[in-house]
């Protein structure tokens, strides 16, 4: 029997991390749909792979980082030969998500995201901090290979940070919550989530793609996912909104024609990020504010038993008290 667990255990640990490598490798080829080249450099303005090793460290721990390195390592050469400039590359790549998750742990963040700081948390020391080490180590790899110039180092640079903390505040809040997930429980939830649904595509196909200047009609749809459904409703809507406006903007459509490939990355990295910002705010606080109202509701009701059993009729039954009912023992107006 020992010697079964002690072979299931390095098994295991094995698996999950050809399991993490899978899922940044197959993140990675879902992010290259979206590529642009800038200044010579491969970047995306949205990098899932990023949000699912920050997703997998929370989850699995820091031992499945070779699955990220080998994930990167695998997306690398399927753009070009990896050389010494790709494994630099792949080091930042899996360094980042590393520090995020240990920094994450280290304020203590819930993974499950339900409260205000969890989601300060995953902003600050999750995707727009530890990000900054990627960015860097992969646009000085691109300059000291000779593959950047100097002067486009800082375009790089932005670009690629940009879109790995997108990847974090997009795609790790969506994983994390998928986990916990609940269907609706009535025929009215279902259809207020059908609504938003389709209103989510609709509105954010006018967005992007209307020449007027409508950008600004995402909020209202993500503030009513938020407050409604909370990250479980605001999470795919703000994946939609980011594909979709990554899609206008790579394409030069809609409020982004006119503009060149830099300004229209620059103004839809603007928008992901304040969305995102937004609807991942929102909906942590909310679910704070919720969870407080379910204590308070319990530690009531709690309290209204103990009184029912010190004085029987006068407890839960009567929990709050009606305004009929007139004051209790002791009572009475002066």
């Amino acid at each position: 029997m020992m010697r079964t667990e002690a072979f299931r255990r390095p098994c295991l640990a094995v698996l999950r991390i050809l399991a993490v490598a899978l899922a940044y490798y197959a993140g990675g080829r879902v992010g290259l749909l979206q590529q642009v080249v800038i200044e010579g450099a491969t970047v995306t303005p949205l990098w899932p792979p990023t949000g699912i090793a920050v997703a997998c460290l929370l989850w699995m721990g820091i031992r499945v980082w070779p699955g990220i390195a080998l994930g990167a390592c695998l997306v690398i050469q399927s753009i070009s030969p990896i050389d010494l400039v790709g494994l630099g590359i792949a080091a930042g790549n899996t360094l980042a998500p590393v520090c995020a998750c240990l920094m994450l742990r280290r304020v203590g963040m819930n993974i499950t995201l339900d409260r205000f700081r969890d989601g300060v948390a995953l902003v600050l020391l999750g995707g727009l901090t530890p990000m900054l080490i990627s960015a860097t180590v992969g646009a000085w790899a691109l300059v000291v290979a000779d593959s950047l110039p100097q002067s486009g180092f800082w375009t790089v640079w932005w670009t690629w940070w940009a879109g790995d903390a997108m990847g974090v505040l997009v795609i790790t809040p969506l994983l994390l919550v998928l986990r916990k997930a609940t269907l609706p429980q009535d025929a009215y939830r279902w259809a207020e989530a059908a609504v938003l649904l389709v209103s989510a595509f609709a509105i954010t196909l006018l967005a992007t793609r209307s020449q007027l200047a409508l950008l600004f009609l995402v909020f209202p749809l993500l503030i009513w996912a938020a407050l409604r459904f909370q990250l479980e409703g605001s999470a795919p809507c703000m994946l939609l909104v980011s594909v979709m406006a990554n899609a206008a903007a790579i394409e030069g459509s809609g409020p982004f024609e006119g503009h060149t490939l830099v300004q229209a990355m620059a103004n839809v990295q603007a928008l992901n990020g304040c969305a995102a910002l937004s609807s991942l705010l929102l909906s942590a606080l909310v679910t704070e504010q919720n969870s407080v109202r379910l204590r308070i509701e319990q530690a009531c009701q709690e309290l209204a038993e103990v009184v029912d059993r010190l004085a029987p009729g006068r407890g839960a039954t009567s929990w709050p008290p009606r305004e009929e009912d007139g004051p209790g023992p002791g009572g009475g107006g002066g």
